[in-house]
């Protein structure tokens, strides 16, 4: 797919499912237990929140895959930005962290999702918590501005990663750093799941080779590159059987491919 259908194709999804989580609320999407926002009916990969300081249900949709707030070491007075920040489930989080002088970001492309976060945080009365539409590519924020960045299962979904990098690090302050939990993949993923346009908007098509993920942060410049958790991810039969035969299942499952969720930090020096 070209990198703009690519971008289409998640816009459009995403805008969905703002959409029906405000019919159903709680039930999650895409990355969640419902298979009725995206069709794809994958199992619940995302974590809990329910137990973090700002929670608030109404903007988790279950579209996670960590929890990047708790290795991102934000520290009061902070400027936090949360790309892919959806309805603000991560960016409520970090103002909890932030307090009351520090101040929260969120960036979103999908203008449902940015006016979703917007009445959430209106409904809060948070003053220090803001939503802005924009590309992570190329961000419409200053450079050298936020101590840290956040992001959560959103950046394997950029067609051009290393664009995204690229912008993380120029807004970051020197010192700076970011916390990102993200899915990669080890070993080659059959075709017929990379390629497949629904599973771009299902967190996994987008993903790239853990190897090359590493070595994209590594190129934008960042230093003290550290996973600071993984865990694998299992898709179930049901969803592996829309798109390869009882054989190559098997073959898939025995194999050493899988697909990864992990929180990565680094930093800007």
């Amino acid at each position: 797919m070209k990198e703009r259908d690519i971008k289409t194709v998640v816009k459009e999804k995403y805008g969905k499912i703002a959409v029906q989580s405000d019919e159903s609320a709680g039930t999650g999407c895409c990355c969640g237990p419902s298979s009725s926002c995206c069709g794809t009916g994958f199992t619940d990969f995302s974590e809990s929140y329910d137990k973090l300081d700002g929670y608030n249900a109404d903007a988790d949709l279950g579209l996670g895959c960590g929890i990047p707030t708790d290795y991102a070491g934000i520290k009061k007075g902070d400027s936090v930005l949360d790309l892919g920040s959806g309805a603000g489930n991560d960016c409520f989080v970090a103002r909890a962290l932030v307090g009351a002088e520090g101040h929260v970001t969120g960036l979103d492309f999908t203008a449902e999702m940015v006016d979703k976060a917007r009445k959430n945080a209106s409904k809060l009365g948070f003053d220090n918590v803001e939503f802005v539409s924009g590309d992570i590519e190329e961000m419409p924020l200053n450079s050298n501005s936020y101590d840290v960045v956040i992001s959560n299962c959103v950046l394997n979904l950029v067609p051009d990663k290393r664009k995204a990098f690229s912008e993380i690090f120029r807004v970051l302050k020197p010192g700076g750093h970011f916390s990102v939990s993200d899915v990669v993949i080890k070993g080659e993923l059959p075709d017929k799941l990379k390629e497949d346009a629904e599973m771009y908007a299902g967190c996994v098509s987008g993903a790239v080779q853990i190897d090359e993920y590493l070595n994209l942060i590594h190129n934008a410049g960042f230093k003290d590159v550290d996973i600071q958790k993984q865990r694998n991810i299992e898709l179930p039969e049901t969803l592996l059987g829309k798109y390869l035969s009882v054989n190559e299942i098997e073959t898939f499952r025995k194999g050493d491919t899988g697909i990864i969720s992990i929180t990565v930090t680094a930093y800007k020096k």
